[in-house]
């Protein structure tokens, strides 16, 4: 027996390698720092378990749920994006739920494309990406995201033949793996040139809760236009702790919007109706679990970022996310220098390269533990003096 074509061009998971590797760390008896990881650290807040099990006991939430969803967690997406963000969607015919947004992500180039068609992709990117043009069978280009450019694609250095031929244009702020925010004046650019491109983008928000230095991440859906021409998906994952429980939404674009609860009628119907009643409680419930998890991110951040300063490890530190994008040294490819923390000190990283071409050059640190683990963690690496030549102040 065969498997499809589709699912033999899927490309390697790129974490499973990581926690292959870390799993055989530890199970020689080393005490492993996992930096490399994605999974928020910290239980999902009180109020929304509770909701999870007074909807698990009601007969209804039993039965098949309703094809595309509950109505009521479309009116608190709808609801929370008006109070988040001041930004007005119809809940009938602009928001879909999502089992989280990787299926969101991954099913889109399926829902507007067509074989052969390309995309445009961010490069270093969310791996998983890249599992949708495979199945969707279409072609993608890349627009890389470099320092001297603060982590934002450049529309004037793509290659106008690319831009008329793209279909769908993927970005996601505040970026993982870089940990940079976009701003107003860049959404503005990036609905300019689709319009004039004709293409329609999608904004992954995955980490749409977490900034720091004051600055709240903006939607691009506060752009004006951008319904016009896209849609932004949202996940409750990061921000409300709910990577498990399986649920995001997408709003924007109507045209795109009935696209995906297409597919979703042909492939899943919808939700466990008690996940979308945890969820309704989560965006209209108490807010003040949201502001202690980025204050708590913003803590590590400033302790992991100062601890690097002072052994010379230097990078420009997240403006969103909980990731930090951090320069490799001298000598060394971003593959090489996390196989050596891990195999030195015990310290993992996640390989930038496994995010893209323009990945190389950098690992992703994970801000997924205490102060104090983090700190240790840079102690070690300071053990290494890899960082002692580079100039002080």
């Amino acid at each position: 027996m065969k498997i499809s074509k589709r699912l033999q061009n899927l490309p390697d998971q790129f974490f499973s390698s990581l926690v292959e590797k870390v799993g055989k760390k530890v199970a020689a008896g080393h005490d492993v720092i996992n930096l490399g990881q994605g999974n928020p650290d910290q239980p999902t807040p009180k109020h929304i378990v509770a909701a999870l099990k007074a909807a698990s006991e009601k007969p209804n939430n039993h039965k098949y749920s309703l094809f595309r969803g509950k109505h009521e967690l479309k009116q608190a997406a709808a609801d929370f994006y008006a109070r988040e963000y001041n930004v007005t969607v119809d809940p009938a015919t602009e928001v879909a739920i999502l089992f989280g947004t990787k299926t969101g992500l991954v099913e889109l180039p399926m829902c507007i494309m067509d074989p052969g068609d390309v995309m445009l992709l961010p490069d270093p990117g969310y791996p998983d990406y890249l599992s949708g043009t495979v199945l969707g069978e279409v072609q993608f280009e890349t627009m890389p995201l470099i320092a001297e450019n603060q982590f934002l694609p450049d529309f004037t250095k793509i290659p106008a033949e690319v831009a008329e031929k793209a279909e769908l244009m993927y970005l996601n702020y505040p970026n993982n793996p870089t940990g940079a925010i976009a701003t107003a004046d860049f959404f503005e650019e990036t609905v300019a040139f689709a319009k004039e491109n004709n293409i329609t983008v999608a904004h992954d928000f995955a980490y749409g809760g977490i900034g720091f230095d004051g600055k709240k991440p903006i939607s691009f859906l506060q752009t004006p236009g951008a319904k016009d021409i896209g849609i932004e998906l949202y996940t409750l994952s990061k921000t409300y702790n709910m990577a498990g429980w399986r649920v995001g939404f997408a709003l924007g674009n109507k045209e795109v919007i009935e696209a995906i609860n297409l597919i979703q009628d042909h492939m899943y119907v919808s939700l466990f109706p008690g996940i979308q009643d945890a969820a309704i409680e989560a965006l209209s419930g108490d807010q003040t679990c949201v502001s202690e998890l980025n204050a708590r991110y913003e803590s590590r951040r400033n302790a992991f970022i100062t601890a690097c300063e002072k052994i010379g490890w230097r990078a420009v530190a997240p403006a969103g996310s909980f990731f930090a994008w951090m320069p490799v040294p001298e000598d060394f490819t971003s593959s090489e220098f996390a196989d050596f923390l891990l195999e030195e000190v015990s310290v993992a990283v996640a390989d930038g390269s496994g995010f893209g071409e323009f990945g190389e050059g950098y690992v992703r640190v994970g801000l997924l533990m205490d102060e104090a683990r983090l700190e240790e963690a840079v102690e070690r690496v300071a053990k290494l003096h890899l960082f002692d030549k580079v100039p002080q102040g």
